[in-house]
């Protein structure tokens, strides 16, 4: 797996002025999914970070879409979220509903400790595979780690993926749930999932 294609953590964190047209949006669908305590700010910083919220982005290995789409999964998506209708991740209606109803499908599927925790499983599954998390639980909870909790404890232990990827996949809930999620959360986009 490659780096993120946007990874460079090191610049400064700002809301892109086009998240602003997709507010409304991204809070209809949050709640629709997600119900009316669905963590906004999460999605809105996951979008940031898949895409800055340009829907026409396509990353080098052929991600599409605000959401980052992959074709495959983008094409198993109606067995989730039927009612989204075909395929359209370039469509920023259709990437946002399909990225939170992933985000709640991989969500139902971890256990955790606590709500920040379990958010976390949930960013690193859609990032790099639910399989991976999986995996990672089993080999924390061998190594005496608690599998329920993700910071400092699953997140340290490594399955069998490369370096890069494994890197890639540790930075990606670090920075949406640290970085990213404070900034929305300061903007007035809603709560999060590691607020408080």
């Amino acid at each position: 797996m490659l780096l993120h294609w946007f990874g460079d953590v090191s610049r400064a964190a700002t809301i892109p002025r086009e998240a602003k047209a997709y507010r409304s949006l991204m809070v209809r669908v949050a709640r629709v999914e997600w119900g009316m305590a669905a963590p906004v700010a999460t999605f809105a910083a996951q979008v940031h970070q898949e895409s800055e919220w340009n829907p026409d982005a396509v990353s080098p290995v052929g991600a599409e879409g605000l959401a980052q789409f992959m074709p495959a999964t983008a094409a198993w998506m109606p067995t989730i979220v039927p009612q989204t209708g075909e395929p359209n991740p370039r469509n920023p209606a259709w990437a946002l509903r399909n990225m939170v109803a992933y985000d709640g499908w991989l969500c139902e599927r971890v256990s955790a400790a606590t709500s920040c925790d379990r958010m976390a499983m949930t960013l690193a599954a859609y990032n790099g595979g639910l399989g991976w998390v999986q995996r990672d639980v089993r080999l924390a909870a061998s190594r005496g780690f608690d599998p329920r909790r993700w910071w400092d404890n699953v997140e340290s232990v490594n399955a069998g993926r490369s370096r890069a990827a494994f890197t890639e996949n540790r930075g990606y809930p670090r920075r949406i749930l640290h970085t990213l999620e404070p900034l929305y959360e300061a903007a007035g986009w809603g709560g999060g999932s590691c607020d408080g």
